[in-house]
């Protein structure tokens, strides 16, 4: 005998199913990261691996999950549904621990960063690995230097170079060596601005997409605890709401006496 009502499994199911999405989608996003990051030679990124590794796990449990749920509503197996409400509490709780802080923390990245930037000034001095670094950042993002071209001092390289013909805003400078003085036509804009733009773009999307997930998980503890109750209460009959009625048709607690008139 069916212990949960019908519609509420359905929606439970439906959930479900729209959780493993999430959870696939999210594996997708860690698989293209992990592809576009070694076309561009990024593979070496600080950070890189554990962030995949992060995407990966996160995905996985995900599905796992929804997978419990719907296998739990299916079978009204109360151990799955029990163990499905523990992990709904748990991920809530660390997406919350993770969700406020990030949100706390995002107007100080610009400062940082910029911080971190400016320890590899001046780029022309800098380590090999920097170098490269900066010409692929300034190549894919038509860009010179990081808050300006001067970051080069006088040995601009030809990643900055602007050809008139490009659709970028381009600027003349005049570069001065020890044995002549020339002209080079470099983008006008720093990389700084571009690189933070497309930082608070993602930090935006990883605190809406963490927040989103604690949604979901409070949704799925909702729905879960329901179940659980009504599998503990099987023949406990629905309770609705008793408007209290006001005006009945029930006689008076009292009567008027009408006497008769006395006789003449």
């Amino acid at each position: 005998m069916a212990q949960i009502n019908c519609c509420l499994k359905r929606i439970f199911t439906v959930f479900n199913i729209f959780f493993a999405i999430v959870g696939g989608v999210i594996i997708g996003l860690a698989l293209l990261s992990q592809i576009v990051t070694n076309a561009e030679g990024g593979g070496n990124l600080e950070g890189r691996t554990t962030g995949l590794i992060g995407l990966y796990v996160l995905g996985s449990a995900t599905m796992v999950i929804a997978i419990l749920g719907a296998y739990g509503a299916h079978k009204e197996s109360k151990v799955s549904l029990i163990v499905f409400l523990v992990c709904m509490v748990i991920g809530s709780l660390m997406m919350l621990r993770a969700g406020i802080p990030a949100a706390i923390a995002r107007p100080q990245l610009e400062g940082v960063l910029e911080e971190k930037f400016r320890q590899l000034l001046p780029l022309d001095k800098a380590s090999d690995e920097v170098q490269e670094m900066a010409d692929s950042m300034q190549l894919s993002l038509h860009c010179c230097g990081l808050f300006s071209y001067t970051d080069w001092e006088d040995n601009i390289p030809d990643s900055c170079q602007c050809t008139p013909v490009e659709d970028y805003e381009c600027r003349m400078v005049r570069l001065t060596d020890l044995y002549r003085r020339n002209s080079k036509s470099i983008y006008s804009k720093p990389c700084f601005p571009i690189i933070m733009r497309y930082v608070h773009l993602g930090a935006d999307i990883l605190i809406g997409v963490v927040f989103f997930l604690a949604a979901l998980a409070l949704l799925g503890m909702m729905l879960s605890s329901i179940m659980i109750h009504q599998m503990r209460h099987p023949n406990r009959s629905v309770v609705l709401l008793n408007v209290p009625t006001i005006f009945s048709a029930a006689p008076p607690k009292y009567q008027e006496l009408n006497n008769p008139p006395p006789p003449y």
